[in-house]
């Protein structure tokens, strides 16, 4: 890949989910290089709610991620089984032509340093820009299931690096099935105990979504998806 430019050949997609998503048409719009083709592919692809629900679903404490199926409901698997076939899925859109490859999730997923493409994990980018923003300020992250309330101190623990910031807070609430007077609330609890600066921190998140948090609460709302479109659109 040395020498290459990251808008070289076609852009790849890979979701948690099911692809297409047509709700992430903004972000694939900013990252699409011009004259070239978006090619998206998601981990449960040709599945059926049954066999999602059979063979991917998390055990109780299990690490797990939710996203979107086709048909527009949403749908919780554990990360162990996205991890486990995210590499073919990258070596996919290898050969379909794509150079880069735009991972719509903002868990980080390990393996993928050597692929043949130049793979974008969102939360590395992400991370230091929100660490940037809150200068030192405590953040309020919303976060989509509680399985992932554990690891929300390792995933941040860079916010306090070298810093006297406090450690984030957090709240689940779902992108794709809480109400808007449900993410009012988490966010309100948020702002309550001190948050200065709220964070959704999943794809699934999007422009209503900070909104309403920002009614809720008068404190700003960074938007994972939304942040990603403007860092996406200044690489390419």
């Amino acid at each position: 890949m040395e020498g290459d430019t990251l808008s070289s050949g076609n852009l790849g997609a890979i979701t948690v989910g099911q692809a297409p998503r047509p709700d992430l048409a903004p972000l694939f719009e900013a990252a699409t290089p011009e004259g070239a083709e978006l090619i998206e592919i998601g981990v449960l692809d040709g599945f059926s709610r049954a066999e999602i629900e059979r063979d991917f679903a998390p055990a109780p404490g299990e690490p797990a991620l939710i996203s979107r199926l086709v048909d527009g409901t949403s749908v919780v698997i554990a990360k162990r089984h996205a991890v486990a076939r995210v590499p073919a899925l990258v070596a996919q859109h290898v050969q379909a032509g794509c150079r880069t490859v735009l991972l719509l999730c903002t868990g980080h997923f390990p393996g993928l340093e050597n692929c043949r493409a130049r793979v974008i994990q969102p939360q590395d980018l992400l991370i230091p820009t929100i660490k940037a923003m809150a200068g030192g300020r405590r953040i309020g992250l919303m976060v989509a299931v509680e399985a992932q309330l554990a690891s929300v101190p390792k995933k941040w623990a860079s916010l306090t690096d070298g810093t006297t910031a406090p450690p984030p807070l957090a709240r689940v609430i779902s992108p794709y099935d809480a109400t808007d007077a449900e993410l009012a609330f988490a966010a309100r609890e948020l702002a309550g105990e001190g948050a200065a600066l709220l964070v959704a921190d999943c794809i699934g998140f999007n422009t209503h979504h900070r909104n309403v948090a920002r009614r809720a609460t008068g404190l700003p709302v960074v938007v994972s998806t939304d942040l990603l479109v403007k860092l996406i659109s200044e690489l390419v």
